[in-house]
C-alpha cells in the first residue's frame, strides 16, 4: 500500500505546482506591462515620435535659406500664399494634420501662438501634408470640419499635391519652420519641450525664436528635433 500512496502523493504535488504556475501566469497577463515605466522600447506601437534624421539627411531647407512661396487651398476654399499676408514680419509655418495625437495636443497652443504673435506680424500658417481624398480622416472636408470645431484663427492649408512639405523638409506632425520677413528660415523643429502638457513646459523654443526676431536678433536655438507622427505621404 505504501507504493500506491507514494504515487498518489506525487501526482497531487505535480498537479498543485501546475495550477499555481497557471494562476501566476494569468495574473501576470492581467496586470499588463511592468509598473514605473519599466517597459522596454518606444511607447505605443514601437515608433519613436522624435525626428531621427538630420536636416542634411532630410534634404529640405537649411537655416538661413530662403523658402519659396506657395499657393495652397485654405479650408475656406480660397487659394492662399504667404504673400497674401500684408506687412508680415515673419511667418510661423507649421505642418500638422487632423488625427496625429501630437498634432492634437498642440492645437490649442497654436491658437494661442497665433493670437499672441499675429498682431506683432507673425501669423501661424498651418499646412496639412497628409491630406488625401482617399482618407476620410485627412481629406479636405475633414480639414474643414476640424478647423470649424477648433475655431482656428489661422489658415489651414491642404498640400494636396504633396509638393510643399518635401521642399521644407517636414517629416513630423507638427513640424515648425519659422521664417523672417524675407522668408529666410530662422528656426526649425518643435514648438516646446513638452508635447503632453502645456502647463509642464519649461522651454518654449518657438516663442523664444520669435521673440529674438522681434528684437532684431538671431534665435539662440535655431534647431530642435521635431516631435510627432511621421508624415504619412513620405
Amino acid at each position: 500500500m505504501k507504493k500506491p500512496n507514494l504515487i498518489f502523493a506525487t501526482i497531487i504535488l505535480i498537479s498543485s505546482l501546475f495550477i499555481t504556475n497557471t494562476v501566476n501566469a494569468q495574473d501576470h497577463e492581467r496586470k499588463g506591462p511592468p509598473p514605473n515605466g519599466d517597459r522596454k522600447g518606444p511607447p505605443g506601437g514601437g515608433h519613436s515620435p522624435e525626428q531621427t534624421k538630420t536636416l542634411a539627411e532630410i534634404g529640405g531647407y537649411q537655416i538661413g535659406e530662403v523658402a519659396t512661396d506657395f499657393k495652397l487651398k485654405n479650408v475656406d476654399k480660397k487659394m492662399f500664399s504667404l504673400s497674401d499676408i500684408k506687412k508680415a514680419k515673419g511667418y510661423i509655418v507649421v505642418f500638422t494634420c487632423n488625427e496625429c495625437p501630437f498634432a492634437k495636443m498642440y492645437e490649442d497652443r497654436l491658437i494661442e501662438l497665433h493670437n499672441k504673435y499675429a498682431p506683432k506680424g507673425y501669423a501661424v500658417v498651418a499646412i496639412n501634408p497628409n491630406v488625401s481624398e482617399d482618407n476620410k480622416k485627412e481629406n479636405f472636408e475633414s480639414m474643414q470640419k476640424r478647423a470649424k470645431e477648433k475655431k482656428f484663427p489661422f489658415v489651414y492649408l491642404a498640400d494636396e499635391k504633396h509638393e510643399v512639405f518635401p521642399k521644407y523638409g517636414a517629416v513630423r506632425t507638427p513640424h515648425v519652420f519659422l521664417l523672417d520677413s524675407e522668408r529666410k528660415v530662422q528656426y526649425i523643429g518643435t514648438i516646446d519641450d513638452n508635447a503632453r502638457s502645456a502647463e509642464a513646459v519649461k522651454v518654449k523654443y518657438l516663442e523664444n525664436a520669435i521673440d529674438a526676431l522681434i528684437k532684431g536678433k538671431k534665435p539662440a536655438v535655431n534647431f530642435t528635433k521635431a516631435i510627432g507622427c511621421p508624415v504619412k505621404a513620405i
